[in-house]
């Protein structure tokens, strides 16, 4: 698990229920917040993404199934604040990131946390927020 806090984007949720690369590095993550009560990070607009995708890719009832799985996951959901999504538009407008990428990265700078991302888009963050690549 990563020293400091970790913030989970769409791309390494997506790869944990659909058992895609980094599904098993995601999974090490969970295992570890769960053992040390430090949950996870996300952003509800995350959250929104892995919704819409599960559905739109698998259908609704793979999304029911992993909502079930979700719910007893050790992962917090931030809800987006104005303050964060000061943060998100600035990225999104220096960077070319989706508007959730965006958020994903905001809360990383906000909590100082690790953001555990597969997305190559946030590549052009590195120098301004830690990121953990999917292994």
């Amino acid at each position: 698990m990563p020293a400091a806090p970790a913030v989970l984007d769409s791309h390494a949720l997506l790869a944990y229920f659909r058992n895609e690369p980094g599904a098993e590095f995601v999974e090490s993550l969970l295992i570890k917040a769960a053992a040390a009560d430090r949950p996870l990070h996300m952003t509800e607009v995350n959250y929104a993404e892995v919704k819409f995708t599960l559905i739109r890719k698998d259908g609704v009832a793979a999304w029911e199934d992993s909502a079930r799985v979700l719910a007893g996951l050790p992962i917090e959901f931030h809800s987006a604040t104005r303050a964060l999504a000061d943060v998100a538009a600035d990225f999104k407008a220096r960077h070319k990131l989706s508007l959730a990428d965006a958020f994903a990265a905001a809360l990383a700078k906000e909590r100082k946390a690790e953001l555990i991302t597969g997305d190559r888009e946030f590549e052009a963050l590195e120098k301004e927020i830690k990121i953990g690549w999917l292994k």
